[in-house]
């Protein structure tokens, strides 16, 4: 059974430690955490596991198989790579690094040691965005013209990320699962209201071939919490709302359709189609241990994960653009360049 030690027992670190524990094919084997208090906790959730309050003690116990990284941003790359290089599995909370030059770093470390290096995106192992994946590789949408998201909320601020790194790597994580389409261009724009903290809210547009284009809102000020994506094709378009606990993908059969304009020039050029609405059953099983058990199926296979190092490394390099076209007030960046060199 594949023994797995967490890294940081805050704000995601115990959800990762609940559902490994979950997992049969694993066991919690250690946490570690510079914090007392924070060890405290965890000694008494997890009674039988081992407590380190130094990360460098845990990557170097031999009876770690994996470790799972669940601390600052900014801390990922350091934690990541001595645990590769300690021969460890490695698991790591989204974003995948701070930079696409450390993230290159650690896909190479893990394919010359033969490891398996998975980014924690976890919306992609969610039912909903597994239907829509499914609904948009079928042909169901049809052509997909949008990707339109909202995800606001009050806080939680951030101290080494802004909300483009917080929130919008979930829609990029997304849109690199879903799509089957290299973006070509992004722009973001956004403010920070408080001094010395950085940028709360941001709206960022995203060109792909074709037309398509994805829209994405975040901000940590907003009165409500909404989490919110529309999703438009020439045949249907669906409305998937995270916070609805029941229906949360709702499919619609409606759309335009456009004349050629070889008819009478009274005719009317668009029409609409109203057609029903539907809702898919979805998996309700929680997204998280989907995910662990992934992960511990491409240890114990050697096949890679769906969001593997490269799919982190993607998202890293459109957050790495977007705060560039933030910095130049929203001037669109050109991705053309990191196409040609994946």
């Amino acid at each position: 059974m594949i023994a797995i030690g967490i890294v940081g027992y805050g704000y995601w670190g115990p959800n990762l430690a609940r559902c490994t524990s979950e997992t049969e094919q694993c066991r919690l084997a250690a946490i570690a955490d510079q914090s007392a208090t924070a060890l405290g906790r965890a000694g008494k959730r997890h009674p039988s596991v081992r407590l380190y309050q130094d990360w460098r003690d845990l990557v170097a116990d031999p009876e770690i198989d994996a470790v799972m990284v669940a601390t600052p941003v900014s801390s990922h790359f350091e934690i990541a790579i001595n645990a590769l290089r300690a021969g460890k599995h490695v698991f790591i909370e989204k974003p995948i690094t701070s930079s696409a030059f450390e993230a290159r770093l650690l896909i190479e470390e893990a394919a010359k040691r033969n490891l398996t290096l998975m980014v924690d995106h976890t919306f992609v192992y969610t039912g909903a965005v597994e239907k829509i994946n499914e609904l948009v590789k079928d042909g169901s949408l049809g052509e997909v013209f949008y990707y339109d998201s909202t995800r606001v909320n009050l806080g939680l601020f951030q101290r080494d990320v802004n909300v483009i790194w917080d929130l919008a790597v979930h829609d990029l994580a997304i849109l690199d699962h879903v799509l089957d389409l290299a973006p070509v261009a992004i722009s973001a724009s956004g403010t920070g209201h408080f001094s010395g903290r950085p940028e709360n809210m941001a709206h960022l547009t995203i060109f792909y071939p074709r037309g398509v284009v994805a829209q994405i809102n975040v901000n940590w000020l907003a009165p409500v919490k909404v989490r919110q994506t529309l999703i438009g094709g020439s045949k249907k378009m669906i409305v998937y709302n995270d916070l609805d606990p029941i229906e949360k993908v709702k499919v619609y059969d409606r759309g335009v359709t456009v004349g050629d304009g070889s008819g009478d020039i009274t005719e009317l050029m668009v029409s609409y189609r109203t057609g029903d609405m539907w809702s898919p059953h979805l998996s309700f099983r929680e997204a998280l241990v989907v995910e662990i058990e992934h992960f511990v199926d491409c240890i114990a296979t050697g096949k890679a994960p769906q969001t593997d190092g490269h799919s982190g490394l993607r998202v890293v390099e459109l957050l790495e653009a977007a705060m560039r076209s933030l910095r130049q007030n929203g001037h669109p960046i050109d991705l053309m360049p990191l196409a040609r060199a994946s």
